[in-house]
């Protein structure tokens, strides 16, 4: 089979995905990372590079990576140990699985000339970003309704679903920002939490510091130890809408505009999201502590597996003429490496090549939509 391999330049078309119980896949692609050296990168050999900059993989895939030409200087193979200089071009080549979103249609509210206004559906993010490409909004709209380019005028949450604005070019971008800036434009939220939250209005003045290794963001307030706070000032007015007891329907208004904040915020007053699984409790494993079990378990994959073959629950062999896309020997997730960053009874098996084509394969979503913009 000949490898056909894409850029960014290689726009999200509609046959790229497959609808399976309720869920939103890509069909696993060839992909061209393009990366330039950056000052703090100069100076380190490629692979002690992409195995501290890149986790997501053990430090073995990447020697063979650059062995086999995976891994590219300047369009040159090189050798595992090359030294990188600053500005040069790095490729990586490999075999893209991309996360699934539910299936919920990207629906156009309004198509004007130079503004495009949407309902995001809730688990998916807006623009590609981590392991995200075509299944994101921006990708969704590319791919099924022609619209590109687009520039997002403000984004939500991956987990969040709610009313999204693009401009069609950068001018009207420029001049929502400038109107944002100017305290002109206001973002409401609606949310579900548990527990009967307070009546009147409520405010949150607390600091919130953002940890990118972890995922998460944690609330930071003065407690008279004279300890430092971190955190970026952020501010939060609540109000209950409804109540039953159980669970309350709750009007959020952010005063400013940190990771996470609404729901950090609403943790923090003793109401979280009631299906927040990231703030629900506070007694959550660190992200780091299961990455790194999860590459221990990478490090360990039985290579002499053969590339060409899948089995399903039952252990019934499967060869990949069975499903719409081939094998790839080099990629970590072809056939049967569990994902990095995500827990098991997340979105557990997403990497498992089965999942986007196996005629049983079915699980249902922890993510269902917690907010709506208003």
């Amino acid at each position: 089979m000949e490898i056909v391999w894409q850029t960014p330049a290689n726009p999200p078309e509609a046959h790229d995905y497959i609808f399976r119980n309720g869920k939103r896949y890509v069909r696993p692609y060839y992909f061209e990372f393009i990366s330039h050296v950056k000052n703090r990168w100069a100076g380190k050999t490629v692979v002690d590079l992409f195995s501290e900059e890149f986790k997501g993989r053990p430090y073995q895939y990447y020697v063979s990576a650059v062995k086999c030409g995976r891994l590219q200087v300047d369009g040159e193979m090189v050798h595992a140990n090359y030294v990188l200089q600053r500005s040069q071009k790095i490729s990586h080549f490999l075999h893209r699985h991309e996360p699934p979103v539910l299936a919920d249609t990207v629906e156009i509210l309004q198509d004007e000339n130079d503004v495009l206004t949407v309902c995001k559906p809730a688990s998916v993010p807006v623009h590609p970003c981590g392991q995200y490409r075509k299944n994101t909004v921006v990708g969704i709209l590319q791919a099924e309704h022609g619209h590109a380019p687009l520039f997002p005028v403000h984004r939500l949450d991956r987990l969040v679903s709610g009313l999204l604005i693009f401009a069609k070019n950068a001018e009207k971008a420029e001049n929502f920002r400038q109107q944002i800036e100017a305290g002109l434009i206001k973002k409401e939220y609606i949310a579900r939490v548990v527990g009967t939250f307070p009546e009147g209005e409520q405010i949150v003045d607390a600091n919130v510091n953002y940890n990118a290794r972890e995922g998460r963001s944690t609330v930071e307030v003065c407690d008279g130890t004279g300890k430092s706070i971190e955190g970026k000032k952020a501010c939060t007015k609540f109000e209950r809408i409804a109540t039953d007891g159980k669970h309350s329907i709750v009007l959020c208004k952010p005063v400013t505009g940190r990771t996470h904040q609404i729901r950090v915020h609403l943790q923090f007053m003793g109401y979280p999201i009631a299906n927040d699984a990231l703030y629900l409790t506070k007694d959550v494993a660190p992200r780091s502590g299961k990455r790194k079990a999860k590459e221990m378990d990478a490090s360990s994959l039985d290579e002499s597996l053969p590339s060409d073959l899948l089995k399903n629950g039952d252990d019934e062999v499967r060869t990949a003429e069975e499903f719409e896309f081939a094998i790839d020997s080099m990629c970590t997730n072809c056939p049967n490496l569990a994902p990095k960053g995500y827990d098991e009874d997340e979105e557990g098996l997403w990497l498992h090549c089965i999942c986007y084509t196996g005629p049983d394969w079915s699980y249902k979503c922890p993510y269902p939509s917690w907010a709506i913009l208003i």
